[in-house]
C-alpha cells in the first residue's frame, strides 16, 4: 500500500473539507455562489456592529469574518453552518479585556487577539480529548435564559449609542436608570435615523425575510448621512476603515493577565459551542445528515486561532448568517469559502463608503439581531410545561442582566451542575403491577389497570445506585412499605434500570437488606445485569441476599412467590 493511499484517508479525517473539493457536484455551485454573496452582504454590517460591541476598531469586525469561513469549511461537519462574530462572544470578549486595557486601544487589540487565540487553543484541547459532550453541558433552557440575558443587555446598552446619549456599563437597570434621567441629553437628528432604520430592518425582517436587512440599513444610513451632511449634525459615523487585508500580528501581554484570559476563553469555549451546537445541528436535522461534535469541536478553535492570526477576535456560529445562507439555497461548504472571497473583495475596493456609515445605524443592526437572539416563545413553553426549567431559565437571565456576563456564566454553569444534581439524586422510580389479561408488569400510578399481588411489592428505581443517591434510594423503599396497605413480606427490586452500583450504594443497599429481613421481609432483586450484577458480586452482597433471591426476570420471582405460597 502506497504512502498517498494511508495520508489521504488520513488528511480526510483531519480536514472533511478537502473531501467537498475532490467530489463537488458544480450543479450546487450557483446556489453557493449566491448564498456566499447573500451571507457577506449580511456579515459585514453585522461584524462592524459586533466589534463595537466587543469594543475593537470597525475593521476588526471584517477581519472575523474573513478567514474563520473557510477554516471551518475545511475542518467541519456542517454543510450550512457560517462561523462568524456572535453576540454572546462578543459580550464575554468586552467583559474579559475592557478591566484588563483600562482604555488603552492597543492593549485592548493585544488582549482580544491573545483571548481569540487561547480559546482556539483550549477548543482544540477539547477536542482532541474528545469533550465534544460539553455541547450538551449547558441545558436548553439555562442556554436560553443565558442568550436572552444578553440580548437584553445589548439592546439595553445600545439604545444611548440610538439616541445619542453618554452611557457607561454597570448593568442593564443602571443603563436604564441612566437613560431615564438623562433625556434630556437625546440627539434628535441621531435618535430619528437610528429609528427610522431599527422600523425598517424590523420590517424587513419581518415581511422580506429574505432580504439582507443588515445591507439594506448600512447603504441607506450611509446614503443619509453623505448627501444630507449628517455629520455637521453631529452625527457619529465610524470613520476610516483601513483597506487591505489584514496582516498577522503577534500581541503583547503582561504575566498577570494570562489567568484573566484563560478563565474568559475557557467561558467563550462553553458558552459559544453550545450556542454553536444548537445552530448546527437545527440545521442539520433541517437538511437531513448529522455532524460530528468533537470535529466541530476542534474546528472552532481553528477557526478562532484563524480569527486571532489575522487580527480578529472570537467566532462561534452564527444562526442568523446561517439562516441566510440556508434560506438563499446555499448547499454546501462552498457557501463560506465564496462569503469570505467576497468580504475579501470589500476589504480591497469598498472601504472608502463604510467611513460614513452611522453609529446610530450599528446600533439599530445590533438591537434588530438582539431582538432574534431574544427567544420568548421558549421562555413561555418552559414556563407552560416544566416550571423548573423556567426557573432556571429566569435565572440565568437575571444573572447576565444584573451581575454580568462573566458571572452569569458562572450562574449558568452553577444552575447546570444543581440541575443535574436534583435530577440524579431524586431520580424516577414506580412500584410495579401485573397487567391484567397481558404479560408483563406497568406502573401502578399511570396504569390503573395494573394490580399489585398482596404481600409483594414489586419496586423499580430507575438509576444506577451511587454515593449522591443511595439514601434516596433507601427512604423511597421504606416510603413504599409504609405505604403499603398491609405489610409485605417480600419486596422484589426490578433492577432493569440500574447499570451501576457504588460502594457507598452496596453498602446502603446490605444495610437496607438486613433492615427489611430484621422486620420479616425478603428482599428479592430480578434483572440485575452487568456491571450492576458484577459489582454485587464482588462485594459479596449477592451471596448475602442468596442466589435463591436474584431472579432474571420479574416474572420469574413472581413465580418464585407465588410457587412458595407468597413466603419467598
Amino acid at each position: 500500500m502506497s504512502d498517498s493511499s494511508l495520508t489521504a484517508p488520513l488528511l480526510q479525517n483531519w480536514l472533511p473539507g478537502l473531501h467537498l473539493l475532490r467530489t463537488y457536484d458544480t450543479r450546487n455551485l450557483r446556489s453557493d455562489v449566491v448564498a456566499g454573496v447573500s451571507v457577506a452582504a449580511v456579515a459585514i454590517p453585522i461584524g462592524i456592529a459586533y466589534s463595537q460591541l466587543a469594543g475593537a476598531t470597525p475593521v476588526v469586525g471584517i477581519y472575523s469574518c474573513l478567514l474563520p469561513p473557510i477554516a471551518y469549511a475545511f475542518f467541519g461537519s456542517s454543510r450550512q453552518l457560517i462561523v462568524n462574530p456572535d453576540a454572546a462572544a462578543c459580550a464575554i470578549v468586552a467583559a474579559t479585556t475592557a478591566p484588563l486595557a483600562v482604555a488603552d486601544v492597543t492593549r485592548y487589540a493585544d488582549l482580544s487577539i491573545t483571548l481569540t487565540l487561547f480559546t482556539g487553543i483550549l477548543c482544540i484541547f477539547a477536542g482532541v480529548l474528545r469533550l465534544g459532550f460539553i455541547a450538551n453541558f449547558l441545558s436548553r433552557p439555562i442556554l436560553v435564559g443565558y442568550l436572552n440575558g444578553i440580548a437584553i443587555s445589548i439592546i439595553v446598552g445600545q439604545l444611548g449609542k440610538l439616541s445619542g446619549i453618554s452611557t457607561t456599563s454597570g448593568g442593564v437597570f443602571r443603563t436604564i436608570g441612566h437613560l431615564a434621567t438623562h433625556v434630556h441629553e437625546i440627539h434628535w437628528p441621531t435618535l430619528f435615523l437610528g429609528s427610522l432604520l431599527l422600523a425598517g430592518l424590523l420590517l424587513i425582517k419581518r415581511f422580506l425575510p429574505h432580504l439582507p436587512g443588515p445591507l439594506i440599513a448600512a447603504i441607506v444610513g450611509i446614503c443619509l448621512v453623505y448627501f444630507l451632511q449628517l455629520p455637521k449634525a453631529n452625527v457619529q459615523v465610524i470613520g476610516r476603515i483601513p483597506s487591505g487585508l489584514p496582516t498577522p500580528h503577534i500581541p503583547s501581554v503582561a504575566l498577570s493577565d494570562l489567568g484573566p484570559v484563560t478563565l474568559g476563553a475557557m467561558t467563550i469555549v462553553l458558552v459559544s459551542f453550545c450556542s454553536m451546537m444548537t445552530t448546527a445541528r437545527g440545521f442539520a436535522t433541517k437538511n437531513a445528515y448529522q455532524i460530528d461534535s468533537n470535529r466541530d469541536l476542534i474546528a472552532l478553535g481553528v477557526c478562532d486561532l484563524a480569527s486571532g492570526f489575522s487580527r480578529g477576535f472570537v467566532v462561534s456560529g452564527a444562526d442568523s448568517r446561517t439562516a441566510v445562507a440556508d434560506s438563499a439555497g446555499g448547499k454546501t461548504q462552498m457557501t463560506s469559502i465564496v462569503a469570505s472571497i467576497a468580504i475579501a473583495v470589500v476589504l480591497l475596493v469598498f472601504t472608502p463608503p463604510l467611513a460614513y456609515l452611522p453609529l446610530t445605524a450599528l446600533a439599530a443592526i445590533l438591537i434588530s439581531s438582539s431582538i432574534g437572539l431574544f427567544d420568548f416563545a421558549a421562555m413561555r413553553r418552559y414556563y407552560r410545561l416544566s416550571q423548573p426549567e423556567f426557573r432556571h431559565a429566569l435565572i440565568a437571565m437575571l444573572g447576565v442582566m444584573t451581575i454580568g456576563v462573566l458571572q452569569g456564566v458562572v450562574i449558568a454553569v452553577v444552575l447546570a451542575i444543581v440541575r443535574l444534581l436534583l435530577l440524579a439524586s431524586k431520580p424516577h422510580d414506580a412500584v410495579l403491577g401485573l397487567l391484567p389479561n397481558r404479560e408483563g408488569v406497568a406502573n401502578i400510578a399511570s396504569e390503573p389497570s395494573a394490580q399489585q399481588i398482596p404481600g409483594l411489592i414489586i419496586y423499580r428505581f430507575d438509576s444506577s445506585i451511587v454515593f449522591f443517591n443511595a439514601d434516596h434510594f433507601a427512604t423511597r423503599v421504606r416510603q413504599v412499605i409504609a405505604e403499603a396497605e398491609s405489610t409485605p413480606s417480600c419486596l422484589l427490586l426490578d433492577a432493569e434500570s440500574i447499570v451501576f452500583i457504588d460502594s457507598t450504594g452496596a453498602d446502603v443497599m446490605e444495610n437496607l437488606r438486613d433492615e427489611l429481613q430484621r422486620n420479616g421481609i425478603v428482599f428479592c432483586i430480578a434483572r440485575a445485569k452487568g456491571r450492576f450484577r458484577g459489582f454485587l458480586e464482588q462485594t459479596g452482597l449477592a451471596g448475602a441476599i442468596g442466589k435463591e433471591h436474584l431472579f432474571k426476570s420479574v416474572h420469574e420471582g413472581i413465580a418464585a412467590y407465588s410457587s412458595e405460597g407468597k413466603q419467598t
